[in-house]
Parts: structure tokens; C-alpha cells; sequence
């Protein structure tokens, strides 16, 4: 271990903005990074909903609909 002034005492104080500044940072990489988990997620959802529906639309037969019935009063 090299003995330096830093190895046995604290280091000096951060100033409010640059302690500020770190945290913002910190918290802004948070949420970068939980945007990109979140859009990675998203478009993987989409492609299989949409896998889901070309194999429900190619397996069910297009049955037409019947006439809606007209109600007594």
C-alpha cells in the first residue's frame, strides 16, 4: 500500500452541486437503462402477439357472421 495523505484520511467535502450533479447523473442512468429493458421487452411482446395472431388467423377459417337478430318490443 502506498502512503499517501488520501490512504489514511477522508478526502475533502463535495460541494452541494457536484454531489447534485453525481447523483443526477446516477438516477439518470437508471432510467436509461430501465427504458431500454423496457423497450427490449415491449418489442418482444409484440412479435409474439403478432406471431400468436398470424397462427389464429391461419387456422381459423373465416366464418361469417350471422344477421343480427331484430329484438321484439
Amino acid at each position: 500500500m502506498i502512503m499517501t495523505k488520501e490512504a489514511f484520511f477522508k478526502p475533502g467535502r463535495l460541494s452541494a452541486s457536484d454531489k447534485a450533479s453525481a447523483i443526477d447523473y446516477a438516477a439518470r442512468q437508471i432510467v436509461a437503462k430501465e427504458n431500454a429493458q423496457r423497450d427490449k421487452k415491449t418489442e418482444r411482446l409484440r412479435e409474439l402477439r403478432e406471431a400468436r395472431d398470424a397462427e389464429l388467423a391461419a387456422a381459423a377459417p373465416d366464418q361469417a357472421k350471422k344477421p343480427a337478430r331484430s329484438r321484439k318490443k
